[in-house]
């Protein structure tokens, strides 16, 4: 406000000041006009006398009587502009020809504009009046104080508004409740959106904080049990109080529990690491078909000591991901196949190529999932039969390391699953990665 009122204030200012100088050159203009005509009937009626009578009334113009042939006889104001001849004097010569003149310029004598005026008298001399006027810088100094008044006192009011409607604007922003945005905050229709944002924000962070305490009271829960049954039963052989022969056995059982915490910790980090960014996104082409070979070598045993048999079916199929994490994904799911499958039970892995991209598939003739309980399975921790996971050994993590992985491969999950009738899992990967895709 206060600079839009300085720079309107000097807008007016300098208008202000123009158009008066051109009314009050206009106003001396045809009152020297005037006062010639005057004096010009007054000499042809009393002759020159008239001019010893003017130097007692006349005190601002200067009266100059002038012969035809330019030389001054008579001057209300001598000096040394006196007794120059005036015969060249633009207004001087116009009289001549035309019986008046008028003429504007600068005075070097004076050093400011002169305004003349000339009339051709009877007798065929002429008489020529002349007034000062005033420039512009003086027209400008002559209203400068009150302009100055005006505009201290206009950005008084300007800043002492200002401020006032600045803390009337902020007052309801401060006092928001940014704990609940949406709730009593009727404040202005233009920042609903941010108050909005605002509350999406504390949802989140709800969510996460949630998240986390679950998360950790999960980890407790998981770590616990195997270091349970390891302190108790190397407690119980710290006091031999086991037969020797049943040694290998509590041993077995104490490496178990051991392997169990270490498969835990490995999940935990590989799930912090994708969280975090931590894990090495180094892009190349993966063979889709081969990684699903090598899966199934790798879960050869643990089929077997299931008895449960390991198909794959398709043809080769490249994508451009991460490899290790691609296999990483694979492998949880096979591997949940297997564990959560009946006796002779089947798993088949299948690879094909479509339009939009590559399509891994993983079928079981397991136990399957309720439909109401699909949405959950990639919760870490979150087992569908909880007594079944804690006989198979499982972690809680395998399928939000899949999640996660499907994620950083920018690749679609697609389930299909019944209890009793097993389950279905897709990925879709694309053949380009999204950051190399034409946008």
């Amino acid at each position: 406000m206060i600079l839009v009122i300085t720079a309107t204030l000097f807008i007016a200012y300098g208008i202000t000041i123009f158009f008066m100088y051109g009314r009050m050159k206009t106003l001396t203009r045809n009152h020297l006009k005037e006062e010639g005509n005057y004096l010009a009937a007054a000499i042809n009626i009393s002759g020159e006398k008239y001019l010893k009578e003017l130097d007692e009334v006349e005190k601002n113009t200067r009266v100059t009587l002038i012969n035809p042939r330019g030389s001054v006889l008579y001057d209300s104001e001598e000096d040394e502009y006196t007794f120059t001849s005036h015969k060249d004097r633009p207004e001087f010569q116009q009289a001549l020809k035309e019986g008046s003149g008028a003429d504007v310029r600068r005075s070097d004598t004076l050093r400011q504009d002169m305004f003349y005026y000339a009339r051709m008298l009877k007798d065929g001399n002429v008489i020529r009046v002349s007034t000062a006027a005033r420039t512009v810088l003086f027209t400008a100094l002559d209203y400068l104080p009150l302009m100055m008044i005006l505009g201290v006192t206009m950005l008084l009011a300007a800043w002492l508004y200002s401020k006032y409607q600045a803390e009337a604007l902020i007052r309801p922003i401060n006092e928001l409740n940014l704990d609940d945005p949406i709730g009593n905050n009727h404040v202005y229709d233009e920042i609903k959106p941010l108050l909005k944002r605002i509350d999406e924000q504390n949802k989140e962070k709800d969510a996460v904080a949630d998240m986390r305490t679950e998360f950790s009271a999960n980890v407790s829960h998981e770590l616990r049990t195997p270091l349970t049954s390891i302190s108790g039963y190397a407690e119980i052989m710290k006091n031999k109080l086991v037969r020797q022969e049943d040694i290998p056995e509590f041993s077995a059982r104490i490496y178990k529990e051991a392997n169990r915490m270490i498969s835990l910790i490995d999940d935990i980090m590989k799930l912090s690491k994708l969280d975090e960014g931590g894990i090495a996104l180094k892009d190349e082409p993966v063979d889709l078909y081969q990684t699903a070979e090598d899966v199934i070598h790798s879960l050869e045993p643990n089929a077997v000591k299931n008895e449960v048999s390991l198909s794959l079916a398709g043809t080769h199929a490249e994508v451009v991901g991460i490899r290790h994490l691609i296999r990483e994904m694979m492998f949880n799911v096979t591997d949940n196949a297997i564990k959560y499958n009946v006796r002779n039970g089947r798993v088949d892995l299948s690879v094909f190529q479509k339009e939009d991209g590559c399509l891994v598939r993983i079928a079981d003739t397991g136990i399957g999932i309720p439909e109401d309980q699909l949405e959950r399975i990639f919760e870490r921790f979150y087992r569908v039969d909880k007594s079944r996971s804690k006989a198979t050994g499982g972690t809680g993590l395998g399928l939000s390391i899949v999640k996660h992985g499907a994620q950083v491969s920018r690749a679609k999950i697609h389930i299909k699953s019944q209890p009793g009738q097993g389950t279905e899992v897709e990925f879709l990967f694309p053949y380009k990665r999204v950051s190399e895709m034409d946008i």
